[in-house]
């Protein structure tokens, strides 16, 4: 994707955003400055749901050094986001995290897809936690249903709202990790997020009558 057709892909996901009905639940933190600076985590599934609701935002998020990282950066910058920090889990990790806290100290907003950037789907990862831990930021968890959507064939199942769908966003409670966290706790704290996202996610599927077996659609 060049750079002129990621500006295009954000022209075309801010015109199918624009129809999507969106339900909040919880206390929507980037409508409540006391709580500012925010770690919000989603599941990788919901990312380009997560792009068009939270655009222009200039939020920072961490993007893998890879070709599709490069294009996901051409997206997610033509949506309002600030210029990502470039690592993984797997490629680049620990320097991915420092720019993270940095931004987090200043008072701007990360988001960071918790079971990214190859899974095993909805199933937690460290990162998270440890920016918490560095910032003293405690993490949002963001589950996200949709319905109707397509449902890509990916490691992640992908969701794409269809034009006019219904949209849930459910805020869950905060996740504090404190500066001493030990390995123990902080291996107890990550299973408590994913554990606690997994739940979210569920309930708003629910609400809109997702079926958990529902199969890959594209």
């Amino acid at each position: 994707m060049s750079g002129a057709l990621g500006k295009l892909a954000a022209v075309l996901l801010r015109a199918l955003g624009a129809t999507w009905r969106v339900h909040f639940e919880g206390t929507h933190p980037l409508r409540s400055p006391e709580t500012q600076p925010v770690l919000a985590a989603i599941w990788h599934r919901d990312v380009l749901i997560a792009a068009q609701l939270f655009r222009d935002h200039g939020i920072a998020l961490p993007v893998s050094r890879s070709r599709d990282g490069d294009r996901a950066t051409e997206l997610i910058e033509a949506l309002g986001y600030a210029p990502p920090a470039r690592g993984s889990s797997s490629r680049g990790g620990t320097a991915v995290i420092r720019p993270l806290v940095r931004q987090l100290q200043r008072g701007v907003t990360v988001g960071i897809m918790i079971d990214g950037p190859r899974g095993p789907a909805r199933r937690a990862k460290p990162g998270a936690v440890n920016l918490a831990r560095l910032s003293g930021v405690p993490v949002t968890p963001l589950a996200i249903a949709a319905r109707p959507c397509i449902r890509f064939r990916s490691w992640d199942g992908t969701l794409l709202p269809l034009p006019f769908a219904k949209v849930v966003c459910r805020f869950g409670p905060l996740l504090a990790v404190p500066a001493d966290t030990g390995l123990d706790r902080e291996a107890e704290l990550i299973q408590e997020l994913g554990d606690g996202m997994n739940r979210e996610t569920d309930r708003a599927d629910d609400l809109l009558g997702v079926s958990r077996n529902e199969q890959p659609r594209a």
